[in-house]
């Protein structure tokens, strides 16, 4: 996700990045101080509403928003497992690695998702990162991974072993995550969309991270041509017209 601290300064940055590069694709912040004619501006190509994104406003009363079912779970929760915030995150990694190993192998993930223990390592060495974990009888059953900045916290990764499916750790984390962020005076959360590249109305996830949020906010694919003839040299390859997808030259590189 596409992060800046000074949103205005976009079109001169990117004006300045030259031709070296043949293309840019992001997606935006749904956070980020921007319309959409400041982004058509900065992305001559392609703007396009990609998600919704759910968010948390945590000047409000959790009370006051989260599902009765979520509220039902994480009370039943509170009472069979702790919850820390981890000092140190990458001490933790074997455990995280053994959950999001069984996360891999309960959903089938592939591809670039299927993070490997380097990757998971690296990332929990990320400035600005916060991990909560869930223990039962001394053991880790279920860990969450956010990252914050500022005012703004961003929901990256969960994870889980059986033991957190049965006790419904997730409800207990995230209703900690929300008291903890608000004490330290973190003023919007961001929970993401549904997996996949399109947005799913029905899908389990959908439904969790809509029963904690306040509203929704967009976020955007946007795209530039930097060098528009190595870009054109480059989509000749691809049978697909280049709106269809961008760049058009790296079609199928989720296949």
């Amino acid at each position: 996700m596409f992060i800046c601290r000074d949103w205005s300064g976009l079109p001169d940055d990117l004006n300045a990045l030259g031709e070296e590069l043949v293309s840019l694709a992001v997606v935006t912040d749904p956070f980020g101080a921007y319309d959409e004619a400041h982004l058509r501006q900065c992305f001559r190509e392609v703007v396009i509403p990609f998600k919704q994104h759910f968010v948390i406003d945590l000047s409000r009363d959790p009370k006051t928003f989260v599902s009765q079912h979520h509220l039902r779970n994480a009370r039943k929760a509170d009472r069979s497992v702790q919850i820390e915030l981890c000092d140190d995150p990458a001490s933790l990694v074997d455990d995280w690695t053994e959950l999001y190993s069984n996360l891999i192998r309960r959903h089938s993930i592939r591809g670039i998702p299927a993070f490997s223990k380097f990757s998971l390592k690296k990332q929990l060495k990320v400035p600005g990162i916060a991990m909560f974990r869930a223990i039962h009888r001394d053991s880790t059953v279920g860990m969450v991974l956010w990252y914050v900045q500022g005012e703004l916290g961003y929901y990256h990764l969960g994870a889980y072993n059986d033991i957190g499916y049965k006790l419904h750790a997730s409800f207990a984390l995230f209703w900690h995550v929300l008291h903890h962020f608000a004490e330290l005076g973190v003023r919007w959360l961001n929970l993401g969309a549904a997996a996949g590249a399109k947005s799913k109305d029905a899908d389990g996830l959908t439904r969790f991270k809509q029963g904690w949020s306040t509203g929704t906010a967009t976020a955007y694919l946007c795209g530039r041509i930097l060098n528009a003839d190595r870009y054109a040299e480059l989509a000749r390859t691809s049978q697909q017209e280049p709106w269809d997808y961008f760049p058009a030259y790296r079609r199928g590189e989720f296949a």
